[in-house]
């Protein structure tokens, strides 16, 4: 991906200004190789505007995006200001990239490693007592409730234990390599851990839920097809960090 940043200084009126960038936004809504865009003006200059872009990549947007049909209706909606531009480029990011701390991690929210190890002792107390998932268990580990809580707290914004600990990825995808599970065991699996959560009292709240949950979904899926005879899926790879409804950015 690239980003584009154009720098504007309007003379006159802003309000149309950010009008008619509210009129061509929906041209790059439709691209798609648009990422997403953002308009930001200066507190201490009002006059002076930032208009951010995330391309899939410089060649998209010049090739793609200026090529297509969408970029006559974009230009004529923001033609008047061409002369306010200041700077037009595109920027590639660094690995300096970070969340600061104005919002909790999901592992804070979460009540930190003492709510996860409840979580996943009383969950693997109800996965070893159920019929369907009980059997992928029958051999475990006595510490695996304690590993799983490890891993869960990295993936959550805290303490990175279960790679410095444990192994990481390769450790976690080696406990699935082969399993052969069903999607009725993953099934299985998803409602336990929800009903454990309910259990010992992770928060109720509708965004902790959707981001615990959408976390859940994410990586049992990838722990079926990873266990599927003949499956070959990348023995290398960071343990992912969820947040409040981003999964990682990983590529192909």
């Amino acid at each position: 991906m690239t980003v584009e940043y154009i720098r504007y200084r309007i003379p006159g009126d802003t309000a149309e200004f950010e009008a008619a960038y509210g009129r061509a936004a929906r041209f790059l809504t439709l691209a798609p190789q648009c990422v997403d865009y953002e308009l930001s003006r200066c507190a201490d200059e009002p006059g002076v505007y930032i208009l951010r872009i995330t391309w899939t990549s410089a060649e998209d947007h010049l090739k793609g995006f200026r090529g297509g049909d969408l970029f006559p209706g974009f230009l004529a909606e923001i033609r008047p200001y061409i002369e306010a531009i200041e700077e037009m480029r595109h920027y590639e990011r660094t690995v300096v990239a970070g969340a600061g701390g104005s919002v909790p991690s999901l592992y804070d929210w979460a009540g930190g490693a003492d709510a996860l190890e409840r979580l996943t002792e009383r969950f693997y107390q109800l996965v070893t007592a159920d019929d369907v998932v009980g059997p992928l268990f029958a051999h475990m580990d006595p510490g695996h409730p304690r590993h799983v809580a490890m891993w869960l707290a990295e993936v959550f914004g805290g303490p990175a234990r279960y790679t410095g600990e444990r192994g990481g990825y390769p450790a976690m995808l080696s406990h699935h390599l082969g399993k052969a599970i069903t999607e009725r065991q993953r099934r299985r699996w998803v409602d336990l851990l929800a009903d454990a959560a309910d259990e010992v009292g992770l928060p109720a709240d509708p965004e902790f839920r959707a981001a615990f949950m959408g976390y859940i979904e994410w990586g049992t899926r990838l722990a079926l097809a990873n266990s599927q005879p003949g499956a070959t899926p990348p023995r290398q790879a960071p343990v992912p960090h969820w947040g409040w409804g981003v999964a990682p950015p990983y590529q192909g």
